[in-house]
């Protein structure tokens, strides 16, 4: 029995997908679409896909945010995961990126659970405060500039409800936050916004090494 966190070689990355709910067929042409564009690192796992889902009906998400669209599949996963009438709002700048994942969203029966707003993600969240949706969101997920997370955070802290749930990807930015010689703006970024959600007394925390590494924040 080890205390520390067991590796994951590719070997028993084989045998989380194979245990894990198989991806659909859509799902899997979204991550073969995706595989072969230069960015495809940008792209979430199946088994972070998979967890999100799980965390999703876990909680009874009926109102959910992202934050980083990419090409879809995360939002995917989250939407498939919504009971009827649930909705995800999509936070992203890229119409090229996002016109992939809509097409996956509408072949797999999801389009209509998704609002795409394109444009800074900051700007959209301070008009949806504005429009009164503070306490609205059962469900944050925050994939995108770095340097911005704090902000994204704060903005999600104010729009998602007490009891809901705020995840933060790439919180272990494939470890350089545990490197003190990195200093670069994204790892610096990350590692302040972990130190923050570790000693803030209005969330409840964990840090988790699925996929990149899940910062989960749940309001109280």
């Amino acid at each position: 029995m080890s205390r520390s966190t067991i590796q994951v070689d590719d070997r028993l990355e084989r045998y989380l997908l194979d245990l894990n709910r198989p991806e659909t067929p859509v799902q899997r042409q979204l991550r073969d679409d995706t595989a072969r564009m230069s960015s495809a690192g940008m792209q979430i796992g199946a088994n972070q896909g998979s967890f999100m889902a799980f965390l999703i009906r876990l909680i009874g998400a009926r109102h959910a945010i992202e934050i980083g669209t990419f090409t879809g599949y995360s939002a995917l996963a989250v939407a498939a995961a919504l009971p009827p009438g649930g909705k995800l709002i999509c936070c992203d700048v890229s119409e090229e990126w996002t016109r992939i994942g809509q097409k996956a969203w509408m072949e797999a029966g999801v389009g209509d659970r998704i609002e795409l707003k394109i444009g800074p993600a900051a700007d959209t969240l301070d008009h949806m405060i504005g429009d009164g949706l503070s306490g609205h969101f059962d469900f944050a997920f925050i994939d995108a500039d770095k340097e911005n997370y704090e902000l994204y955070y704060e903005q999600c802290l104010i729009l998602v409800r007490k009891g809901g749930l705020i995840a933060v990807d790439n919180a272990l930015w494939d470890g350089a936050v545990a490197d003190p010689s990195n200093q670069t703006a994204s790892t610096s970024a990350i590692r302040a916004l972990n130190q923050k959600l570790r000693d803030d007394p209005r969330i409840e925390f964990c840090l988790i090494p699925v996929g990149d590494g899940i910062a989960l924040a749940r309001p109280l």
